[in-house]
């Protein structure tokens, strides 16, 4: 009510300013007062930082207005305008972005982080958001008995009537089980707490020093682990797109992703099909491999090359393979699939391996020197994390 009383007094002052003798709101006129309103409502700036207002609270601004009119007309009042004044096409429309997912490796190093991290309860609390797709208040709120194991069905994740009063169960593979089986030896145990949204007592999951763990001990825990992990600011929000970006890339129905999420609209969901909709990635590929077939195949010699032709200097984005390379021209940008194999779980090294990775990792430090020479600075990244996963499976093989 404080928020919808804001904003109606900026509409009540804008009416003051250029019209003193309005005296009710049946006197409103669509030309004299609602266009002008509107357009003061797209140049008004913020109290706090002086620069314009954003579209979701021109919006609200105008949105609240439209209500008061429309439900001052409907309850009778003799003061309601006669008829209509705002209409939809007056609403500013919000920029519909989508999900901030994490890369795989992004992903992967934010784990590793959360890993090693020293406190273990914040840390296992994220790494279960990321496991199951929760929300931070759904997380926080998870009891003690909130596992559940169907004979023939495995174990099941209660979630709790969360930020759409839903409830939901997520089902669970042996690794999270054994995660939650952490937190519950790492929890302080004690009193039942009242819960936040009925107020009966209530033994938590996640409860440290007697009280329940809160959203800020989450929040500074997952900026440390981003830190370690060399990685830029992650909300725990994030975690949660995350989780969804990879059931969407592994193929899962939307009723699926809906149940999982707690989404109670397909558009909800949608959103995430349209983060990486593998029906425009199909029509893609379908377009290029025939605009390839009509090019035809890039000929290696005549490329422009530096020095003694060595492919390596070729101002091209390259990719050094375990059994040739690849050349690219920069404005195809780096392949998708470049390196793949490398970093695929599955992919195994013996000793025969060893020396034409490591020939790979030299050439991939000669590509890291151009491109830096380049001013390409995502290629040179591109190029060091492959020579660290190089390394990492040279290694292993050394071991054995």
């Amino acid at each position: 009510m404080t928020c919808m009383v804001t904003r109606l007094v900026h509409f009540g002052r804008f009416l003051a300013d250029i019209d003193p003798e309005l005296t009710s709101p049946a006197e409103l006129d669509r030309q004299r007062h609602i266009e002008p309103y509107l357009n003061s409502v797209a140049r008004a700036l913020n109290s706090k930082n002086g620069s314009l207002i954003t579209s979701a609270d021109q919006s609200r601004r105008i949105l609240t207005v439209s209500s008061f009119l429309s439900d001052i007309s409907e309850w009778g009042w003799i003061d309601g305008p006669p008829r209509r004044l705002i209409f939809r096409s007056d609403i500013p429309r919000l920029a519909k972005t989508l999900p901030r997912y994490l890369p795989l490796d992004v992903d992967r190093r934010l784990g590793e982080a959360l890993e090693g991290s020293e406190f273990r309860l914040a840390a296992d609390a994220l790494l279960l958001a990321r496991a199951c797709g929760l929300r931070i208040g759904e997380l926080l709120d998870l009891e003690l008995d909130c596992v559940h194991e169907v004979p023939g069905n495995g174990a099941w994740l209660k979630v709790p009537l969360g930020k759409l009063d839903t409830e939901r169960m997520v089902p669970l593979d042996g690794e999270t089980v054994a995660l939650i089986d952490r937190i519950t030896a790492t929890r302080c145990a004690g009193r039942a707490l009242a819960h936040p949204r009925s107020g009966r007592p209530a033994q938590f999951l996640f409860t440290h020093h007697g009280r329940h763990l809160a959203q800020q001990a989450l929040r500074l825990e997952l900026d440390r682990a981003a830190r370690v992990a060399g990685i830029a600011h992650v909300t725990p929000h994030q975690l949660r797109h995350a989780f969804a970006t990879v059931m969407v890339n592994a193929g899962v129905s939307l009723q699926a992703l809906m149940a999982l999420l707690g989404h109670v609209s397909a558009e909800m969901s949608l959103r995430y099909g349209r983060l990486f909709d593998t029906t425009v990635r199909a029509e893609y590929e379908r377009a290029l491999d025939h605009a390839k077939a009509r090019i035809g195949p890039l000929p290696a010699r005549c490329v422009p090359v530096t020095g003694d032709g060595d492919w390596r200097n070729a101002p091209l984005i390259k990719t050094r393979l375990a059994g040739g390379y690849c050349l690219r021209a920069p404005a195809q940008g780096s392949c998708t699939y470049a390196n793949i194999c490398e970093y695929c779980p599955t992919f195994h090294v013996d000793a025969n391996a060893v020396a034409v990775l490591t020939a790979q990792r030299d050439d991939t430090e000669a590509l890291v020197t151009g491109a830096d020479a380049r001013g390409w600075s995502d290629e040179a990244d591109r190029h060091r994390r492959l020579i660290g996963r190089l390394d990492t499976l040279i290694a292993e093989q050394a071991a054995q």
